[in-house]
């Protein structure tokens, strides 16, 4: 019988070592909620997951970028609606202010509220949406993925001649309430087109912002699979881990203390 290797305790100590440190990491994996608690877990998965979280990251402020110009579609829209209940108002006007049984002085006041309309839509002409110009005619490009392209979106004109010609237009005669009416009425034509280029604006950023909904939760499922721990899994591996180290610390103790039956052949 030897004494000076203990092989058998040599054995012991590294099964329970072993199974310490699986023990450890079933806990810290439960603990965290995450399978790579530290990179030598799963180096490559790891690689995986800091790529998939970027792509989620950037696909989510495209989405939000994709947002905010609908959010400015919407607010143009708004204007444009009421900027419509004007110019129908106006051209009401402008056939009212023909009419031959209207005096001159009677037709001043259709001018008034004329003109008060035409001052309304052309100061609407200058609104904006957190410092960016509604009605500039500017084409802006909205970022719609992740790999920074594009979709460039159509602006809209209040300043165009089509609206300026309607708003300096003039009813405070039968003569100039007819050329005011043909100008007013180019005007809701105008109008028309650009709620049409408006909608149609809206609408494809709305599936662009649903396809970007669907790839980022596509990424974080993705990701998940790579990074979530299996509590049911992990719980039964801690289980098993627990009971290999009771019982290793136990069949250490067994061996360290075998040697000690040399004594009784010496006694």
């Amino acid at each position: 019988m030897v004494i000076n290797t203990n092989m058998a305790a040599i054995t012991g100590a590294s099964n329970l070592n072993q199974s310490t440190n699986n023990l450890n990491e079933a806990l810290a994996e439960l603990s965290s909620g995450s399978k790579i608690v530290n990179p030598s877990m799963d180096p490559a998965g790891l690689a995986e997951s800091i790529s998939l979280n970027a792509q989620i990251g950037q696909t989510n402020a495209a989405n939000g970028n994709v947002s905010n110009a609908v959010s400015l579609l919407q607010t143009q829209d708004g204007y444009l609606q009421q900027v419509g209940s004007a110019l129908d108002q106006m051209s009401t006007l402008a056939v009212e202010s023909q009419d031959v049984t209207k005096t001159n002085t009677e037709r001043s006041d259709y001018q008034q509220e004329f003109s008060t309309l035409a001052g309304y839509i052309t100061d609407t002409a200058t609104k904006d949406f957190n410092g960016i110009s509604l009605f500039d005619g500017a084409t802006l490009a909205v970022t719609t993925d992740a790999n920074g392209n594009t979709f460039q979106m159509a602006g809209i004109n209040l300043g165009a001649s089509a609206y300026t010609t309607a708003t300096a237009a003039d009813v405070s005669t039968s003569t100039t309430a007819v050329a005011a009416l043909t100008a007013v009425t180019n005007a809701i034509t105008a109008l028309a087109t650009d709620r049409a280029t408006v909608g149609a604006n809206e609408e494809r950023l709305a599936y662009t912002g649903d396809e970007l909904g669907v790839l980022s939760d596509n990424l974080t499922a993705a990701n998940s699979q790579l990074t979530d721990v299996n509590v049911a899994t992990e719980s039964t591996k801690y289980a098993e881990y627990q009971i290999l180290v009771q019982s290793g610390t136990s069949m250490l103790a067994q061996a360290n203390a075998n040697p000690q039956s040399v004594l009784k052949l010496l006694a």
